[in-house]
């Protein structure tokens, strides 16, 4: 495995506009699961330009839901880094499997997708997270953050310098 630092680093997000109100969460992907996480676990999926971060939102249809783009600086430190994908000389054979189509595997054959074995995995070396190629945008990077994993040297802020993200639900009222 590799392991890097992400320091000062920065990312992005588009999110349903109803749910920008908390644009650190990680609780969408916490209640249904996503590439690297089980339900349950929350998870912040970021990318690495602003454009690999539009094109995950819209993943396969030609037309863009309405959203938010938010910017982050991100610091967390150990990231596990599987940009440049399966190599045999450090990733163990089920890694082959981290781009399986976890959606089809769980919510049509409710069959756990091996990519949340490798979350476990990451999680248990006490990685905060992975950096992996992005499927929505060749050249595009992403980044998983897992929340409950960040401790107190680990920074995800928003950047949202003239305080104009929604607070809360009742904003849309």
């Amino acid at each position: 495995m590799i392991f890097v630092p992400v320091a000062g680093w920065t990312a992005y997000r588009m999110h349903t506009p109803r749910w920008a109100v908390a644009p650190t969460s990680g609780a969408g992907a916490a209640d249904h699961g996503g590439r690297a996480n089980r339900p349950g676990m929350a998870a912040l999926y970021l990318a690495l330009d602003a454009q690999t971060a539009i094109d995950e939102y819209r993943q396969v249809s030609m037309l863009l839901p309405p959203g938010t783009l938010v910017s982050y600086q991100v610091t967390a430190d150990p990231i596990l880094d599987f940009r440049a994908g399966f190599a045999r000389a450090h990733w163990s054979a089920l890694w082959e499997e981290f781009f399986c189509d976890w959606r089809e595997l769980w919510f049509d054959r409710h069959i756990e997708p091996p990519s949340w074995v490798l979350g476990d995995e990451t999680i248990a070396t006490g990685a905060k997270g992975i950096l992996f190629a992005s499927q929505a945008r060749p050249g595009g990077t992403n980044l998983v953050l897992y929340n409950d994993l960040l401790g107190p040297g680990d920074v995800i802020d928003v950047y949202d310098p003239a305080n104009e993200l929604l607070k809360n639900q009742q904003s849309w009222v």
